[in-house]
């Protein structure tokens, strides 16, 4: 029995607690192993990179220089990438990302398939590149690789440190570290890419020029080791539901191979028979004590318990100090409901800041908040980000464009007659009456002030004075809202991108709180836009409820 059966067999049959991700993947690879098509599993293949790993990398950290000894979920796993392979030997799988909970195994790992990859893989010149977003992130694994190398004799006899990569004569391959700010990333041809920590990467330009630099390879490996992070709606936030396409089938990418080790349900953080999901090597690679510390600490300090949440079970949040929880935000559901009545809000930016809209709709007997929203960005700013490697905000926001979740204006900056504008859409064009508008003071001028109050009534506009006494109590009632999952957004991403990006201030000496984005590159204008209709919504619900 081979390795790759062994352990998915016992994950499919119950023996070897997983998530259903892992089973589903397991699944899918036993199958290809007993009915193979265009490729078929050579366990000779295979073996020869694990033989190699076992053989000639040693230990760099904890006991130094003694061999590494793969556990069984990393054989099957090295099984899986490395043994598929068509009528010329070629590797099915260029791409292989392994999500699963920190100390892990994570780094060394990585360190041992960018030495394979170099030495023995039957490739002339290979380029292999620990990639990250700062170089002295790169260096990180660059260093573990070269620590590697100098516990092994036979390596180090062979691998010669030069002053910006490490070279091995035998084929003339190179390891290297890159990052986004190194003077060219053109003109490579690389052989391997690592990517320890992908989590870490703040846009995806660095990791989508990195995989097409394998472009002329016969068969290149981008190999991914990560856990969840802080940052929603980058890189890491695509390429885990690219993943969950691929293993539940909506996605069809043959060369695409994911292990994602996750806990199934939120509930299962504290219920210790389930760890094993998110941290395949617990108790061997990973100290049971050691998660057990983390968890009981978590339980007593709730500042503490989204580190373990994301770190050690990869589950998603946005960070501690968070207004929200991305469990409390995140609602799925969605909406296409007439209503005849709405209660509007507005964030009106200065500069080049997002501009947002925010629509609050109720039905009768229903306490759910129906949101209708809509986001405007000036054209020269998509065009400033078009001309950089980097995303403006880590946003895509010339997608949102296109998917209609945004709109452009000409010039600079966005001219505010917008927000009338698209009130009146409402009114005109879906037969939605906003009945009251809340609005900033500060940012809307007399003439503009004017023309709404023409349009809607000289009641219609109501200023809300960002302050605590404002916003503090409405602060709490909205997350309380959240929590409940009473908000639908229609799973907005721009409004989900605000939300994660709002935090709070520390509490006044009355434990009132205000919005904080903490980051001038973090946009919170959704929040701010909703949170302007909802402080009216709470101060004229009963007249609206009336209405409706």
């Amino acid at each position: 029995m081979t390795w790759l059966e062994e352990y998915g067999t016992a994950v499919l049959d119950g023996k070897i607690v997983a998530c259903e991700k892992i089973k589903r993947i397991y699944e899918k690879l036993l199958n290809d192993l007993y009915h193979p098509g265009e490729y078929h599993f050579d366990e000779e293949i295979a073996n020869r990179h694990i033989r190699f790993i076992e053989t000639f990398c040693k230990q760099a950290q904890g006991k130094i220089g003694t061999p590494l000894q793969l556990e069984l979920f990393q054989k099957a796993r090295f099984q899986a990438a490395f043994g598929f392979v068509d009528d010329n030997d070629n590797r099915k799988y260029n791409e292989v990302l392994t999500i699963e909970g920190r100390k892990n195994g994570k780094t060394t790992e990585c360190s041992a398939i960018n030495i394979d990859m170099c030495a023995n893989d039957h490739e002339g010149s290979p380029e292999c590149y620990n990639i990250a977003t700062a170089k002295d992130q790169a260096n990180k694994g660059f260093e573990e690789t070269h620590k590697m190398i100098r516990q092994s004799p036979l390596l180090r006899k062979h691998f010669r440190k030069r002053q910006g990569d490490l070279y091995f004569a035998h084929n003339m391959g190179i390891i290297k570290a890159l990052a986004s700010n190194t003077n060219s990333l053109d003109g490579l041809n690389s052989h391997c890419v690592i990517i320890d920590e992908l989590a870490a990467i703040k846009n995806r330009d660095l990791y989508d020029l990195m995989k097409q630099s394998m472009s002329s390879r016969s068969q290149p490996l981008l190999f991914c080791i990560t856990t969840n992070g802080f940052v929603r709606d980058g890189i890491f936030d695509a390429q885990y539901e690219y993943a969950q396409g691929v293993i539940d089938g909506t996605i069809k990418d043959e060369r695409f191979l994911p292990f994602v080790y996750e806990l199934d349900h939120r509930d299962e953080w504290d219920k210790e028979e389930c760890w094993i999901k998110a941290n395949p090597g617990l108790g061997t690679i990973k100290k049971l004590s050691f998660l057990r510390e983390c968890v009981a600490k978590a339980k007593v300090d709730p500042s503490f318990k989204p580190t373990v949440m994301v770190k050690d079970f990869n589950l998603k949040e946005n960070a501690a100090a968070a207004w929200l929880s991305y469990d409390q935000l995140n609602n799925e559901q969605t909406f296409d409901y007439k209503f005849r009545y709405c209660i509007g809000g507005m964030d009106a930016a200065d500069s080049v800041d997002l501009n947002a809209a925010k629509a609050i709709c109720m039905r009768p007997g229903d306490e759910n908040l129906y949101i209708k929203q809509m986001y405007w960005i000036p054209e020269e700013v998509l065009r400033a980000k078009e001309a950089s490697r980097r995303e403006r905000d880590d946003a895509p926001y010339k997608l949102w464009v296109e998917q209609g979740y945004m709109r452009t204006c000409p010039g600079h900056k966005v001219d505010k007659r917008v927000f009338l504008d698209w009130f009146i859409e409402l009114r005109d064009v879906e037969d939605v009456y906003p009945l009251y508008i809340g609005y900033d003071p500060w940012h809307i001028d007399d003439s503009l002030l004017r023309q709404f109050k023409d349009e809607f009534g000289e009641r219609a506009m109501i200023p809300v004075r960002q302050g605590a006494p404002t916003l503090a109590q409405p602060m709490t009632d909205l997350k309380g809202d959240f929590k409940a999952h009473r908000v639908i957004y229609n799973n907005n991403p721009v409004d989900k991108m605000c939300l994660l990006n709002t935090y709070t201030t520390p509490p006044d000496r009355n434990g009132n709180v205000l919005p904080d984005k903490t980051d001038r590159k973090r946009r919170i204008d959704g929040t701010a836009a909703l949170l302007d209709a909802y402080v009216v919504l709470q101060n004229k619900k009963d007249e609206y409820l009336t209405m409706i």
